[in-house]
């Protein structure tokens, strides 16, 4: 007999698409058979999951399917800026799910986060946290998302929002010429324009001005390879990423009153923790004046899990069984 509870999740993005299976029987979500897919290997999302349903030998949709994706979900549906696809919850249900929901994908990323066991993650400054409290998650990827986990005892919402388009703010007189550069290239300087994969690119173009020099890097890994070489700019790059990563992350700390922590995800401070352990990251979090002590009891997360979006999605069915 077919398992009612059996759901799939889905992560999709303009690069990516990534599902997997849920037992939403089960009082703590487990992702099974995920597999991930070139979005531009499809012409449509309902292209990808049934090339999803034919990998994992499943005839016909299972009862319920929730997809975070990357942007905004306006009246159940979704446009994508990077890519043709389009997505919406009726035509999830016309492809053959009963039930079907479309979230944010940072907003999967805050339900997820709380329940996240400490293996899956990589904390740094103290490691404990009040219960109840709110979380925040920032990420640094192809751009910059962030969303916000409210809680008290009464219960919790999630607050998807555009955060990674508020200004940057310079925190010396590097960061401010920084900002001199970016703001003659692009006008109004965002903290995508910095925290992101193009954004380590004009982060380290804009500090190669300001040495003098002339730079060879064409793209983040680039950069990356040049730091491993012992370049002394690519060098200060990373670093100087990681410090306005920290700053950002304890800014909306305060913003947010995530005294239950914030967590660090997106593809790029993963693949970058040691140099992250070894900067500023954490003293530029707690850098905040007269709330340093407020904030510096605040711990910070780097999340490691490769299928959060995917556990997010999944306590989303739980916590809307009638989605």
């Amino acid at each position: 007999m077919p398992n009612s509870n059996l759901a799939i999740v889905g992560d999709v993005g303009g690069t990516h698409a990534r599902f997997g299976l849920t037992d939403l029987g089960r009082p703590i979500p487990e992702i099974e058979q995920p597999i991930t897919f070139l979005s531009a290997d499809y012409e449509t999302g309902h292209a990808a999951l049934t090339a999803y349903l034919d990998r994992v030998g499943m005839a016909s949709p299972p009862e319920a399917v929730a997809i975070a994706v990357a942007g905004p979900v306006i009246g159940g549906a979704i446009a994508f800026t990077n890519m043709s696809w389009t997505l919406s919850e009726t035509g999830l249900k016309a492809f053959g799910f009963r039930r079907a929901a479309l979230i944010n994908d940072f907003g999967a990323l805050a339900l997820a986060a709380p329940h996240l066991p400490p293996a899956a993650c990589h904390t740094i400054g103290p490691d404990l946290s009040p219960p109840d409290a709110s979380v925040a998650v920032v990420g640094a990827g192809t751009g910059f998302g962030v969303s916000l986990l409210a809680r008290d005892a009464q219960g919790q919402v999630v607050v998807s929002t555009e955060g990674g388009h508020i200004a940057f703010a310079p925190s010396d007189e590097i960061e401010v010429q920084v900002l001199q550069i970016l703001t003659k290239a692009f006008g109004r300087v965002s903290i995508e324009r910095i925290l992101s994969g193009p954004g380590i690119l004009n982060l380290h173009r804009a500090l190669c001005q300001i040495a003098g020099v002339v730079t060879s890097c064409a793209s983040p890994a680039d950069i990356s390879g040049s730091a491993r070489a012992g370049d002394k700019i690519a060098i200060q790059t990373l670093e100087r990423f990681c410090a306005i990563l920290g700053a950002v992350a304890g800014d909306f700390a305060l913003s947010y009153g995530a005294r239950g922590g914030v967590y660090v995800a997106g593809g790029i401070a993963p693949r970058m923790l040691d140099v992250l352990q070894a900067s500023a990251f954490r003293s530029r979090f707690e850098d905040k004046g007269r709330f340093r002590d407020y904030v510096a009891a605040i711990p910070t997360r780097v999340v490691t899990h490769p299928y959060l979006a995917l556990l997010g999605a999944a306590h989303f069915l739980q916590s809307r069984p009638q989605s």
